[in-house]
């Protein structure tokens, strides 16, 4: 797998992640020890998937519950969360770790986003949304440098293969978000779908 690792306040890039801890960003070891080590960090890291639409009520609703969720999290010890830059819950979830750091300063947000040019075609106020979110995240990582047909699902697939645990607002059966909260459970992650909270 190729991506491109982008550190912020060191400006350093990788292309070849064979050895490279995709979401907590670490340089991992190929021994057991070093495999040891990465599970150690899926236990800290959470992932986020779920719908690009959200009205002002339901946005309000999914905002309080998403807040209460990652405390909990926090008190388990998870610092890692790692979002995919979409529209929607995506935007809402990146933000509420943005805002939550002024609380918990040791959480970490890590950007993982399909492509260089994912917002192409978007509004202004939300490409400016999307660009306040890249400035303030810890990492960002992309997987692919263009759009391609399966970059959307490479990201989601990344998000997960990293991931210990995955908040999901889940409220239909098919889709994106539904093929993301399953592999997440085929994975063996903690799945909590804040949409059965509401």
């Amino acid at each position: 797998i190729s991506l491109t690792i982008f550190y912020k306040k060191s400006g350093y890039i990788v292309w070849d992640i064979s050895q490279f801890c995709g979401i907590c960003g670490r340089i991992c070891d190929i021994s057991q020890n070093g495999r040891k080590s990465n599970m150690d960090m899926r236990a800290k890291t959470c992932c986020f998937t779920g719908h690009r639409s959200l009205n002002g009520a339901e946005k309000l609703t999914v905002g309080v519950r998403l807040r209460k969720t990652i405390k909990e999290l926090v008190k388990q010890g998870v610092v890692f969360y790692g979002a995919g830059g979409a529209l929607g819950f995506d935007t809402l979830a990146a933000q509420t770790v943005l805002d939550m750091k002024k609380e918990y300063p040791q959480l970490r947000l890590i950007l993982v986003l399909p492509c260089e040019d994912q917002t192409r075609g978007w509004r202004s106020e939300d490409i400016a949304v999307y660009e306040n979110i890249k400035r303030r995240s810890d990492k960002v990582v992309y997987v692919s440098r263009e759009y391609t047909p399966d970059c959307m699902h490479r990201r989601n697939r990344h998000l997960v293969d990293h991931s210990g645990t995955c908040i999901c607002y889940l409220t239909r059966d098919s889709g994106g978000t539904a093929y993301t909260v399953d592999y997440a459970r085929k994975k063996g992650l903690h799945v909590v779908n804040i949409a059965r909270s509401i």
